[in-house]
């Protein structure tokens, strides 16, 4: 099989970031949190600086972003090096510690001791425990909770990221139903999307669901040594990252011609997740996409067999805010991408799921996963 290179985007560059921080702390005192937002390593910490270390070890790596001062990271001295070479490192007054010190005594030296904080979700406990202990006084509130829209509304070049991504899932989707299923165990093809996402341009593959006959109804079944069948529904759910940015898309095939009851439970779940995407638009509260999801299922008869959100967002990572599920009154926005994946469920039986990405425009949605959403047939 021939691959088409895909071009690789240009770095983020050190303005990139400075803006990232500086929209950090305008949002951190927007929600009263006058200490500002504590990054450790982890997801957060890559967007906003460029840097992540080799490993997240027990060694405290803490950035700082608040309004009394300037961006500060505070790394293990060992670490130093990396973290100037980081992208963002411009924008950064950078501490260090050595093994052996304590490291909260030195971040004691720029956090505020009465300062109410956002702390990364990703945060390690003993971390936490460590600061409070030296500052009682501070408070703190996970990142999620208090700034839950952190990273969810994408730039250009991030919005072009995750196009190339999508692209490169649905070129891999189009490969392997070149593929023989009957006959083969689930992880064998798992194993066949895993290598097509790398040929396609996936530095790191997540998930490869591959959900075969009663499989299926077990959203994230993983890929087992069950035997694909003639007459299997199959539902695949796979995705990674690619130039840092997420793929996350799933189709449901039939090997060999489906039965009417598959045709009919498929032609339920295009409909809703069609009807999802055109209630896309800016203004509208995340709960009702999952809504229009539901209502469609739920009208066929098949509501209890909905079994989970309708969505979530993409980004630097696979799953993140803003979620697509009741009781979020979050707005959609210009630039928000997330998943919109409505599913039916059979227990012992069989499942299906149609899953795109989709970005939030200035006019309602656009779908960055193109392939089609019909029952396709595979030998």
């Amino acid at each position: 099989m021939a691959t088409t290179a895909q071009p690789v985007p240009p770095p983020f560059t050190a303005h990139d970031y400075r803006g990232r921080m500086e929209r950090v702390v305008a949002d951190a005192v927007a929600v009263g949190l006058d200490g500002g937002v504590l990054v450790t390593p982890g997801p957060d910490l890559v967007w906003l600086t460029g840097y992540q270390p080799t490993a997240i070890t027990e060694r405290l790596t803490l950035l700082l972003l608040s309004p009394n001062r300037e961006p500060t990271l505070l790394a293990p001295r060992l670490e130093r090096p990396d973290v100037e070479a980081a992208a963002g490192a411009a924008a950064l007054t950078i501490y260090d510690w050595t093994d052996g010190s304590d490291p909260y005594a030195a971040a004691g030296e720029f956090l505020d001791p009465v300062g109410r904080y956002g702390i990364s979700d990703s945060a390690w406990a003993m971390h936490l425990l460590g600061l409070q202990a030296l500052l009682p006084a501070t408070r703190y509130r996970a990142m999620t909770q208090c700034l839950p829209m952190l990273r969810a509304v994408k730039d250009d070049a991030e919005l072009a990221r995750l196009a190339a991504a999508g692209a490169a899932a649905d070129s891999t989707f189009l490969e392997v139903v070149k593929l023989r299923f009957a006959g083969r165990p689930e992880t064998e093809v798992a194993a066949d999307l895993a290598g097509l996402l790398r040929e396609f341009g996936h530095e790191q593959v997540d998930f490869t669901v591959v959900g075969s006959g009663p499989n299926g109804a077990n959203p994230h079944h993983e890929a087992g040594e069950r035997v694909i069948q003639v007459g299997d529904s199959v539902v695949l759910d796979f995705g990674g990252l690619m130039n840092g940015y997420g793929s996350d898309t799933t189709r449901t095939v039939s090997v060999g011609e489906p039965s009417a009851e598959l045709v009919r439970v498929h032609g339920i779940v295009r409909e809703a997740q069609q009807a999802a995407f055109e209630a896309v638009r800016p203004g509208l509260p995340c709960q009702e996409i999952d809504r229009v999801a539901r209502a469609v299922i739920t009208a066929a008869g098949y509501g209890d067999q909905f079994i989970h959100r309708t969505g979530h967002g993409i980004g630097v990572t696979t799953h993140e805010p803003p979620y697509i599920v009741e009781g979020e009154q979050q707005l959609l926005l210009p630039g928000m991408c997330f998943s919109i994946e409505p599913g039916i469920y059979l227990s012992g039986r069989f499942g299906v799921r149609i899953e795109d990405i989709v970005t939030v425009t200035t006019e309602g949605g656009l779908r960055l996963n193109t392939t089609d959403h019909g029952l396709a047939v595979v030998s």
